[in-house]
């Protein structure tokens, strides 16, 4: 599988990425509900992720929420003496209490964003972020707007390669994608749920498509009774209004879950399991996707990591899909 090159610079990843969410672990809201995606091993972590590395993973996305802290400094001590091998993408908006590990508040202020940066890149061990990206996807544009020259600022003083928001708003990614350093914008899209506006921007300004929830928080690996999802401490146990696909306790919603038995065939040909079928999906659906599939062992490493081996679905089978889900 072909490698990517983010926007218009010189950055180069793996057309899969993966996203470092789970590995925070546990962490709540102020009301005290779950936001990780439950219990994880820090050794298991840093295991996967050198094992995906060894497989041609070269893209690593986290924020600083995630384990208010805890994901930044795992993938730091996983990446140590190893820095320069990986591209590296974290995330600023939010505030946090990391000793009670609970999300706070936000924070839109071009003195916070310089103020997370700093922390990130000491959680990270690192002199440099890749891609530093703005969390907060509904921020006024105004305010947006004085964000992204604070990106370039940092572009300037070497502390940022380029820049990205995470949002699903095609006119707000296409603010960022003015400023000069932009080079992608991260977004939800899965086989369940396109996103073709967000990817037509994509392909008309040149921007990277970095692709979260891109197996619908674990409903697209088929693994319906063991992923512990309706365990205490796991967000998908207690969903909050966005998180569509699963109901309380996690249990998968009927209506997702008829789509996926609808596709299953199609995803899991010539070899595939479910989830290398939805990823396959996606760099079918756009030559510009960099999915960012979640882990939080060295087998969900691999498996995701081996569907680079198998490339994107052939275009026949891309249109049988859609033919299926309409």
């Amino acid at each position: 599988m072909e490698n990517r090159t983010l926007g218009d610079s010189d950055i180069e990843v793996s057309a899969l990425g993966f996203g470092c969410w789970a590995i925070g672990g546990e962490w709540q809201d102020a009301g005290g509900n779950p936001l990780g995606w439950g219990t994880v091993d820090d050794q298991e972590s840093i295991a996967a992720i050198r094992r995906a590395m060894e497989l041609g993973v070269t893209f690593f996305d986290t924020a600083d929420v995630y384990g208010t802290g805890r994901s930044e400094r795992v993938l730091g001590r996983a990446l140590a003496g190893r820095r320069d091998e990986v591209v590296i993408a974290t995330k600023w908006g939010n505030v946090f209490d990391e000793e009670s590990r609970t999300l706070t508040g936000e924070d839109t202020t071009v003195a916070y964003a310089r103020r997370a940066l700093t922390a990130s890149l000491r959680r990270l061990g690192t002199d440099r972020i890749d891609v530093y990206q703005l969390h907060l996807g509904d921020v006024p544009l105004d305010e947006a707007t004085e964000l992204r020259e604070a990106c370039e600022d940092f572009v300037r003083e070497g502390l940022v390669r380029a820049y990205a928001w995470s949002t699903d708003d095609p006119a707000r990614a296409a603010l960022f994608a003015r400023g000069e350093h932009c080079v992608g914008v991260q977004h939800a899209c899965n086989v369940l749920v396109d996103a073709p506006d967000m990817l037509a921007l994509c392909e008309q300004q040149g921007l990277a498509s970095i692709v979260r929830s891109p197996l619908a928080m674990g409903l697209l690996t088929g693994k319906q009774g063991s992923s512990g999802r309706g365990a205490a401490g796991d967000i998908r146990s207690v969903p909050p209004a966005w998180l569509r696909w699963f109901e309380e306790g996690g249990v998968p919603a009927a209506q997702w879950r008829a789509r996926i038995d609808a596709v299953r065939d199609v995803l899991t040909a010539d070899d595939r399991t479910l989830a290398q079928g939805a990823l396959a999906w996606l760099w079918a659906r756009s030559p510009r996707t960099v999915p960012i599939p979640g882990f939080r062992s060295v087998a969900q490493a691999e498996e995701n990591a081996t569907a680079l081996q198998r490339g994107p679905l052939s275009k026949a089978q891309l249109s049988e899909v859609a033919e299926l889900l309409q």
